[in-house]
């Protein structure tokens, strides 16, 4: 099959050295300098770029005062830069596997994760371990729970629920968590130097998560409490981003998890909005399969554990 494959005949005379000179001559400029650059004298390195052509099949630098790519040279250019960062990747990650670490970890959490500590602890790690690259994934407790099972994902911060005790999973409760309602800049209390009532807010624009989420179900029990059990969204959204956004540029109230309102309001983004009793969200909790466990993920979870006891978030039992 790969005998048929047009054009891959002249990749098999290709080496790493002849992608690795081209970018050196790319960026030189001139035969001459690239020549000074790979110790070389300038007749050999227009042999070799002759050569190169050869096996390329065509002209790839048109040659002057400066040296410019052909649009064929810009391909060799895009390949060469591909291949060899590829290699380059592989030769950390190999080296990290050599050292009995992973070279890669991947990370799903929620929101109320991503501002009660993940950064921290990413960054405490990396100091740890620099040649293990983090991967971070955000998106529905569901989704991200269903990566552990496909191996996916390494491990994943959520609510601690039913869900978390599927079998084969273990975990860590990192903090407990609530719901908050918040307003943004787009608000029109945003200047009041009081912020206004739950009560006030019932005939505002509402911004939810969609139905079936924690967060949502927490609201809507809260709201029955409240007799506002006919209080609909006037939007509904699983992105951070949109939320902010609309919050910013608009005339609505938000739900979101009280880590992330703390967190968006420290940046002098959102207010949060009292109400009559709080509004339990859950332990936040981080989870991984316990098959899968390595000494890596482990101290990637200790991370996690001292990320959110610096930002000073309730450990298990007490109140925020």
């Amino acid at each position: 099959m790969i005998q048929h494959l047009g054009g891959f005949t002249w990749a098999r005379r290709l080496k790493v050295r002849h992608l690795e000179s081209f970018l050196v001559l790319e960026e030189a400029g001139t035969l001459t300098r690239a020549a000074e650059q790979l110790h070389m004298t300038q007749s050999a390195m227009s042999h070799w770029l002759a050569e190169l052509e050869n096996i390329a099949g065509t002209t790839l630098v048109i040659r002057g005062r400066r040296l410019q790519l052909t649009p064929a040279g810009q391909l060799l250019k895009h390949l060469a830069l591909g291949v060899l960062g590829d290699i380059a990747r592989a030769g950390h990650e190999m080296h990290a596997v050599a050292a009995g670490r992973v070279p890669r970890l991947n990370v799903g959490s929620v929101w109320a994760g991503i501002a009660g500590g993940l950064p921290e602890a990413v960054s405490l790690f990396q100091q740890q371990y620099p040649d293990v690259a983090v991967a971070i994934h955000d998106g529905p407790f569901d989704n991200l729970l269903k990566g552990l099972e496909t191996r996916a994902m390494d491990a994943v911060v959520g609510v601690l629920d039913a869900r978390a005790h599927r079998p084969g999973l273990a975990h860590r409760v990192l903090f407990e968590d609530r719901v908050a309602i918040v307003m943004g800049q787009g608000s029109k209390y945003w200047q009041h130097s009081s912020t206004p009532s739950f009560g006030n807010l019932l005939h505002e624009q509402w911004i939810m998560p969609p139905s079936g989420t924690l967060t949502r179900i927490q609201m809507d029990a809260f709201l029955i409490e409240q007799g506002a059990s006919w209080l609909r969204p006037r939007v509904e959204t699983a992105s951070l981003a949109m939320m902010q956004t609309l919050l910013q540029k608009g005339d609505y109230v938000g739900v979101c998890s009280d880590s992330m309102a703390a967190y968006m309001a420290s940046l002098g983004l959102f207010r949060k909005i009292s109400s009559d009793s709080n509004i339990r969200f859950g332990p936040i909790t981080v989870m991984w399969n316990d098959e899968h466990a390595t000494p890596t993920l482990m101290d990637f979870v200790g991370c996690l554990e001292h990320g959110a006891s610096t930002l000073h978030l309730s450990v298990p039992g007490q109140e925020i």
